[in-house]
């Protein structure tokens, strides 16, 4: 057998290559290779062998190598991120969306109760691990709402799943940053930054049910038709004049107790007490809220500050309650809105009657410190003075300053001072009061045994607070501190920052339970203060300022050197000699024309 008739073997497949033969091309095949050709086969490769080279031609190996990596590594990127993304979306997103309707459309099953916010009632079993909407289905608590602060109970329905992701927190790694460095035409108290986390989130973080009270949990109020008073510093008619045993026995703390806290006339708060309201104010008041914002203004002390930045869920779910008497109404009448609706911006109107006291500046403190009294059914609430505005949304700020903290009560200490004593004396000095009263009130809690503050009472960090805004849990502790503060401030003088840390320390001696008394400057993140009314009235009118503009002088040749600043000649008799010549030498000229 000749070489020519073996034919020549590529490809991949044994296919012969073609040999040319007395001008015929014709196949030549082995005995047992025969095989019929694939066109297909053929041509891809033909395309390849093509293709391959103009590709090592135009990038180089080198580069496909690295092209062929990266495609690799992108594919590898996106398979993962979508198996990731499937995973998760389930519960992150569900999540979101139960944690906004169970504020606001969900109702309770028939499986689990409401806690009864009165005092003296204990907290009912529930069910934890589920909740009924409106339309009957059953969706699971999230990690937020359901292992937040408080423990479960040993419930064997309750089925805690064990693939939630932990809850972290977004502000846990946030520090203070170095203060800045001392501006001498900035001087005072200066705000310094907050972490807050979103608002969802805030609101994922409200605890599914009340914190658990301390000692005392069956907490009832001394009410009385005919107050008499008994001794010469007994307080007054709508505080009962509790005598001085009856205040001893206040701090006596135990299960159940019954305390004078204001409104002892009348079947209820707000209806034939002294701080009267309408009946269909009152009904409002009785309504179910997780969070409410509340503040007043009386005597027309102050301007309404409107709440900014808050987000649209706050503005459905949170209502906003500003409390005036009859002369702040008369006031807001001149406005439109207040008299088709009530409403001023976000704040709802309640208007009082009947104010007890004739200091302004004391009728605040009634819903200051008795607001778990006019509104009976709410969890949360933020106070803040007439003269505050609000600037950070109302879940933000207690999930910062209560839920964070694991917290029943917070308010700022005061940004200078921390002693009762030196508060006492700037008090005097400023005329906040009348010295006699200040004088009487702070030796009556020497005599009790009150002593300035010394690092010794650490880590309690101040005696004095900024009692501008506070934030608290409507549960029986904090219930029962606040109508003993009141007494205090309805015995004594108006100054509430006197009587703070007395009724504090009382407490703290038979109930293991704090108050989270933040920085001053953290305050003064989330509220902004304003002058009072008084103060903006008498201030004098802005100056304006007049600026004096020189009149712009007509640039020609002859100041244009002036006017660039170029040094002008002072050849000045030669120049008018020299300009009179020519033109009377162009008049002559012009005349001979």
């Amino acid at each position: 057998m000749t070489g020519g008739a073996i034919g020549l073997r590529t490809g991949s497949y044994g296919s012969l290559q073609q040999q040319p033969q007395n001008g015929l091309s014709h196949l030549q095949t082995a005995p047992g290779l025969v095989r019929k050709p694939s066109k297909m086969l053929f041509s891809s490769s033909r395309e390849k062998e093509k293709l391959r080279p103009f590709i090592c031609r135009c990038l180089g190996r080198r580069k496909v190598a690295m092209l062929l990596l990266v495609v690799l590594a992108l594919l590898v990127f996106i398979f993962g991120s979508f198996t990731v993304n499937k995973e998760s979306t389930t519960v992150n997103v569900t999540q979101h969306s139960q944690v906004i309707v169970t504020s606001d459309k969900w109702t309770p099953s028939d499986s689990e109760s409401i806690p009864v916010l009165e005092d003296g009632h204990d907290v009912k079993n529930t069910t934890l691990n589920t909740m009924t909407g409106s339309d009957g289905s059953n969706a699971q608590i999230p990690f937020h709402l359901r292992a937040h602060r408080l423990p479960l109970p040993k419930n064997p329905a309750v089925v805690v799943p064990e693939n939630d992701p932990p809850f972290v927190n977004p502000c846990e790694s946030f520090a203070f940053p170095p203060p800045p460095p001392p501006d001498p035409k900035r001087i005072g108290p200066r705000p310094c930054p907050v972490c807050y986390i979103p608002v969802e989130l805030a609101l994922a973080s409200m605890p599914r049910l009340p914190s658990v009270s301390p000692v005392v949990h069956n907490l009832t109020y001394v009410l009385d038709e005919n107050p008499t008073r008994s001794e010469p510093y007994g307080g007054s008619e709508f505080g009962g004049y509790p005598s001085v045993q009856q205040r001893a026995d206040s701090f006596d703390i135990k299960e159940s107790m019954k305390v004078h806290c204001g409104f002892v006339k009348g079947s209820k708060p707000g209806k034939q007490t002294g701080f009267d309201i309408d009946e269909a104010d009152l009904m409002e008041l009785q309504q179910f809220h997780d969070v409410i914002v509340a503040s007043a203004i009386f005597g027309n002390y102050d301007i309404i500050q409107q709440p900014k930045n808050v987000s649209e869920l706050a503005k459905k779910l949170v209502p906003f309650y500003m409390f005036i008497d009859e002369e702040t109404e008369a006031y807001l009448k001149n406005s439109s809105d207040f008299a088709s609706s009530k409403k001023v911006g976000l704040w709802r109107i309640i208007v009082v009657h009947n104010i007890p006291y004739s200091d302004s500046r004391r009728n605040g403190k009634i819903p200051k410190l008795l607001l778990h009294r006019i509104f009976p059914n709410v969890r949360y609430s933020i106070w803040i003075d007439g003269k505050l505005q609000l600037v950070v949304d109302p879940y933000q700020v207690l999930e910062r300053f209560l839920w964070r903290q694991n917290a029943t009560f917070a308010i700022s200490r005061h940004y200078k001072r921390y002693d009762v004593f030196e508060e006492a004396e700037a008090n005097r000095a400023a005329g906040k009061y009348d010295n006699v009263s200040i004088d009487r009130q702070v030796e009556f809690y020497r005599k009790e045994g009150l002593k300035p503050y010394s690092k010794a009472k650490l880590p309690i960090t101040s005696d004095v607070p900024e009692g501008c805004v506070i934030i608290r849990e409507h549960i029986a502790i904090t219930n029962l501190f606040s109508c003993l503060w009141f007494n205090e401030v309805d015995r004594f003088t108006s100054r509430d920052q006197l009587s703070f840390s007395t009724v504090r320390d009382k407490v703290m001696e038979r109930v293991i339970w704090s108050i989270n008394m933040f920085m001053d400057c953290e305050r003064r993140n989330f509220v902004i203060q304003a002058y009072h009314r008084e103060l903006l009235e008498h201030m004098p009118p802005p100056v304006k300022v007049i600026r004096y503009f020189p009149p712009v002088l007509p640039i020609n040749n002859r100041y244009a050197k002036i006017l660039t600043g170029k040094k002008t000649s002072t050849r000045r008799g030669k120049e008018k000699k020299y300009s009179s010549k020519r033109h009377r030498k162009s008049i002559s000229r012009d005349n001979l024309l």
